[in-house]
């Protein structure tokens, strides 16, 4: 197996070494050079030519951002993003990924974190999943929406999705193929941590025809909203009467996630004489394919949508979904939003 060189990139000289020594003690990983701002990133990506890149968002002379639009436009290359956990830190992470990044290590205390040996399992996995992920998938322009068709009283219909790395773009290409008169809620797992998913939320929001937002516990679910699971809690569905509500829990980690697809998907499992369409993203782990095989051994009519290799950032979440046999169709991030649309109004004329 070839070793994966990277390039690591902080204002930082005690950030630049601890990511080095984290990095560099994982056998697949070797640190090729370091850069203290993009200006000097560029300049050794030509002299190094690594396999991937970590960068900072907020340095001097020329930021992460500006970098990593370089990078695309010139030499694209698979690149994780370190970010704060401030409101200005998410809302840049996002404009990264939408830019093209792979994914986001989210700094745990601040820009000189101390503590970021408690995440360096989380590092050492990004880096090495973000070698082999593909950065050629086409991005979805962010259109605003601000006309959203009032919500409905939920009427037996479920859509589910999990995603994982490049799930943010991947979720607004899905979105936006969803009509405002959608007829079903839509419940999302994004493995992502606290702080993250509300920004992500209103960026979802601000492109899609139907309200996207991020759940609350209790709240009775409506058809024509997509509800994300917050970062740190699991994300259930409960029958409260006559109707539905969901349940957010922190019980214990699952396969290291936390908010975790299999658990929306077994709480889904449970509910009776509903139509259930499900779809798995890009991702990397198999998180998802349990909750699969527990729906299908219940409800064989449920219909599951895996996404396809060639539009996958990262295809082991869709690839674990299709092994278990349960997938009725493969099909790329464009498609995937009508199909879902289709299956829900089918359901309905059935």
């Amino acid at each position: 197996m070839k070793v994966i060189q990277v390039l690591v990139v902080d204002d930082s000289a005690f950030m630049r070494k601890i990511i080095t020594e984290m990095l560099e003690s994982d056998s697949r990983l070797q640190v090729v050079g370091t850069a203290r701002d993009g200006e000097e990133c560029l300049q050794k990506i030509k002299k190094l030519r690594p396999d991937v890149i970590t960068l900072d968002i907020e340095m001097p002379v020329m930021d992460g951002i500006t970098a990593l639009k370089k990078i695309m436009d010139d030499n694209p290359l698979p690149v994780v993003m370190l970010s704060t956990l401030t409101q200005s830190g998410t809302i840049k992470t996002f404009q990264a990924i939408a830019m093209g990044a792979v994914d986001f290590i989210s700094k745990p205390s601040g820009a000189i974190s101390l503590d970021l040996g408690s995440i360096k399992e989380e590092i050492i996995s990004k880096v090495v999943v973000a070698a082999a992920a593909n950065i050629n998938k086409p991005i979805a322009p962010v259109q605003g929406n601000t006309t959203k068709t009032v919500s409905q009283p939920f009427n037996n219909k479920i859509v589910a999705i999990g995603t994982s790395t490049g799930g943010p773009r991947a979720l607004e290409q899905l979105l936006m193929g969803i009509p405002s008169d959608f007829p079903a809620p839509i419940f999302i797992v994004q493995h992502m941590p606290a702080k993250f998913t509300k920004s992500l939320a209103e960026r979802l929001n601000f492109s899609a025809n139907i309200t996207v937002k991020e759940a609350v516990h209790g709240e009775i679910i409506e058809s024509g909203i997509a509800y994300i699971a917050p970062g740190d809690f699991h994300m259930k569905i409960r029958e409260v009467g006559t109707s539905y509500a969901i349940e957010l829990t922190s019980e214990m980690l699952i396969q290291r996630y936390q908010p975790s697809v299999d658990v929306l998907l077994q709480s889904i499992a449970a509910l009776q004489k509903t139509n259930k369409t499900i779809a798995i993203l890009t991702g990397m782990g198999k998180d998802g394919s349990q909750g699969i095989k527990e729906i299908k051994s219940v409800d064989k009519a449920s219909y599951i949508i895996a996404e396809s290799a060639e539009s996958s950032v990262v295809h082991g979440m869709p690839k674990a979904a299709i092994e278990t046999g349960y997938v009725d169709k493969v099909l790329h991030i464009n498609q995937i939003g009508e199909e879902i649309t289709h299956a829900v109004n089918k359901s309905r004329r059935d």
